[in-house]
């Protein structure tokens, strides 16, 4: 079941947002070669308390971390710990939090130091993709002209998407209905309409749709 948000629901998920994307940044300070993704935790949950959020991951279905940290070939999900960030490595660093009883959640690909030709083109064209799909994401539209936007970006840079994890709503729950794969077909699944909030999440790979 689609949750619709009202305009007061909306400015409190928007104030989460700010949030998130100030951890996201703060994090980023702290990110360089030599300090260990549990170090980076703690960097974020210290953050996020002082901003008066809870860090929604820390908990959530057993998770021990407040926000995942994913190096390299691992898409998302990662649990920080003792790897320790090296020059060339790209780190994902996906952050939720809860404020005043929404949540928002967003994720940012750092490159840290000297980053190969490859793994540039990468960034880029996730970067590209999001643009893509947040542009389909207008009232009226589909769900389906957001996931096709994502594939077509994706897979023109000979890249491919990550066919097992997807996009999805949210708002009061962590992931709520609709799913928003990065794979589709046009004017296809629900249509997009007036207090939905979703998070478009290109996830893609320089492998194979399996990751």
């Amino acid at each position: 079941m689609i949750v619709r948000k009202s305009t007061a629901e909306i400015e409190k998920m928007a104030r989460a947002g700010r949030l998130v994307a100030e951890t996201i940044r703060h994090v980023g300070e702290h990110l360089r070669p030599g300090v260990p993704t549990a170090e980076l935790d703690a960097v974020a949950e210290e953050f996020i308390l002082a901003g008066g959020g809870v860090p929604t991951s820390k908990g959530y279905r057993g998770y021990p971390a407040a926000i995942c940290i994913s190096p390299n070939e691992m898409v998302v999900h990662g649990i920080p710990g003792r790897y320790v960030v090296a020059d060339g490595d790209l780190v994902t660093v996906d952050v939720g939090i809860t404020l005043d009883g929404y949540i928002a959640d967003s994720a940012f690909t750092f490159g840290v130091g000297e980053v190969g030709v490859e793994a540039q083109r990468l960034l880029d064209v996730g970067r590209e993709a999001l643009a893509a799909g947040i542009a389909q994401a207008v009232l009226g539209n589909r769900v389906g002209d957001i996931s096709h936007a994502v594939q077509q970006v994706v897979e023109a840079a000979g890249f491919s998407v990550v066919r097992s994890l997807v996009g999805h709503g949210v708002g009061r729950s962590y992931h709520e209905d609709p799913h928003i794969p990065n794979f589709g077909e046009p004017g296809r699944g629900p249509q997009l309409s007036e207090g939905m909030t979703i998070a478009i999440e290109p996830m893609i790979t320089a492998g194979g749709a399996d990751g």
